[in-house]
């Protein structure tokens, strides 16, 4: 059996004990159980090998008294001295594993949970404590405990600890989609996040996401430098998100990958965790068209060097956030709505302008619909950067890569669309054959690597982006601009359509309260 297809069995056993559950109760639930197994593991894994060098006579840490070489083997900074979480004698999963069928499971889960919190500094608040539930059902969740038991059995603790990462990052893509409109708060595609991260390459630096969910950004950034054999220590991680909940998913999800990140939970433009912060790398997928995001709060803001955001509206106050985080030679991958590319209303249009002549917009992609799990708006990826004019690549001032690739990606579901390797190293490509230094031509002008692809991908003076009135849709400019008015035109309807529903569902409820509390009273 593939790993994909281990991961596709996990998950169909696991949903069907899930029961009457809510899929966003249940994620915690699941998604707790393998974090769980995942630290039980890599603990097991040190002990082992502590075990075999106190052990050895012939070894250098050699202990001869079984109390003291005991002694040796619960001495938690053993553990921590290698990165690995101490897990309690009652936390490990063959403890837990072997109480699975007895009804008090589920408060022994929560104590397991909160050993592992007080012996581990960097968990504390982390963990779900949500076992011992009356509504929970233990003999499902015994069942489900011997379902993750089988992950990585029979492989080296490195293979399991990297097969329970997988797994981890699969369910929560499927949970994702299980939630539908809610899974989109705490999760981006993977093939989103892939494509992002392989275009700007974040090898060494400050890695940012002020909206960061479940830290997908940072797991896909760890997987590159993975993949090109660079080095974990050369990147630094910091990120914020919102939710709670999210908050400790996207902790758990690093801890699993073992990416050593600052993670601080809070309203990102109210309250930015880390004013003085200036990321190499900032990677996003900040909420579409929000418009309660506390705008007349901030109308002094510095970070609105460029126009000060609707009130109405936060996709260009997300916008500014990251470029004000940016360093001298950072870049940036924003996934926004599409609107953002066209939109005038409250002054947008004018800061979008100030964007292009402050020469921050490098390239804007448009993706293909059906990405997302939570919305049908069509989206986009800006990517912007501080060093177009200067830089080890060539200067890219006068010029702004456009780059249609709506029409790329497979579907993997009736209402699902991903990008695959090859839709993703073909935008990937463009864009690095665009940037590149190449001796043999004048400053300024385009490398012979990269040439324009009508219908596909364009790099388009930016005397010409200003005579478009700096509207930033791709089709303008790559030639398929009749199909772009028609996507703008569909994503104003969507909007509506979204806003009419949210109201019809207010409306349905508020008539159920008013029926119930007549029936209550005996008025029907």
């Amino acid at each position: 059996m593939t790993d994909n297809q281990l991961e596709k069995t996990l998950w169909s056993a696991a949903d069907k004990l899930r029961a009457n559950m809510d899929a966003a109760e249940y994620k915690h639930v699941v998604l707790g159980l393998i974090f769980l197994k995942y630290i039980s593991d890599a603990f097991e894994a040190r002990h082992q090998q502590l075990d075999q060098e106190l052990s050895d006579p012939k070894s250098d840490y050699y202990v001869a008294e079984p109390e003291a070489r005991y002694g040796t083997l619960e001495d938690r900074d053993e553990y921590t001295a290698e990165n690995v979480y101490y897990v309690p004698p009652a936390a490990r999963w063959k403890y837990l594993q072997s109480h699975a069928k007895l009804p008090t499971i589920g408060t022994e889960l929560d104590e397991a949970m909160e050993a592992i919190e007080r012996d581990n500094a960097r968990l504390k608040g982390v963990l779900p404590k949500i076992y011992g539930r009356p509504t929970l059902d233990k003999m499902r969740l015994g069942q489900l405990i011997d379902l993750i038991g089988t992950i990585g059995m029979g492989g080296s603790g490195h293979m399991s600890k990297d097969l329970l990462g997988r797994v981890y990052e699969y369910f929560l893509g499927q949970f994702a989609d299980a939630e539908g409109k809610k899974g989109g708060q705490f999760y981006t595609p993977a093939s989103i996040v892939q494509l992002m991260v392989a275009m700007l390459e974040p090898y060494k630096g400050r890695i940012y996401d002020g909206a960061c969910g479940s830290g997908g950004m940072f797991v896909q950034s760890d997987k590159f430098i993975e993949q090109h054999r660079g080095r974990k220590d050369d990147i630094s991680v910091y990120g914020q998100e919102s939710n709670p909940t999210t908050h400790r998913l996207a902790r758990m999800n690093l801890a699993i990958r073992g990416i050593e990140a600052t993670i601080e939970l809070g309203d990102t433009l109210l309250h930015d965790a880390f004013p003085d912060l200036k990321a190499d790398f900032v990677l996003a997928n900040p909420p579409f068209n929000i418009s309660d995001w506390n705008g007349e709060q901030l109308r002094d803001d510095r970070r609105w060097k460029y126009g000060v955001p609707p009130t109405g509206n936060a996709n260009f106050a997300w916008l500014q956030h990251f470029v004000h985080k940016l360093s001298s030679r950072g870049r940036a991958g924003i996934v926004l709505a599409n609107g953002s590319m066209t939109s005038s209303s409250g002054g947008e249009d004018v800061i979008r302008r100030q964007l292009v002549e402050a020469n921050l917009v490098d390239c804007m992609v448009a993706l293909p619909t059906q990405l997302f799990f939570n919305t049908q708006i069509p989206a986009c990826i800006w990517f912007l950067a501080r060093d177009r004019a200067s830089n080890s690549q060539r200067d890219r001032s006068s010029e702004i890569l456009f780059i249609d690739a709506r029409q790329v990606g497979s579907m993997i579901s009736r209402r699902n669309r991903e990008l695959t390797e090859a839709d993703i190293r073909r935008v990937a490509d463009v864009y690095h054959n665009w940037r590149c230094q190449d001796s043999t031509v004048a400053l300024g002008e385009v490398p012979m690597l990269y040439q324009d692809e009508p219908g596909f991908c364009r790099a388009a003076p930016v005397s010409e982006v200003q005579a478009q009135g700096c509207v930033l849709t791709p089709g303008r400019y790559v030639g398929t601009e009749n199909v772009e008015d028609v996507e703008e035109l569909n994503e104003k309807v969507q909007v509506l359509s979204s806003e009419l529903f949210a109201q019809f569902e207010e409306s349905c409820l508020l008539e159920k309260a008013i029926k119930k509390a007549l029936i209550e009273i005996s008025y029907e």
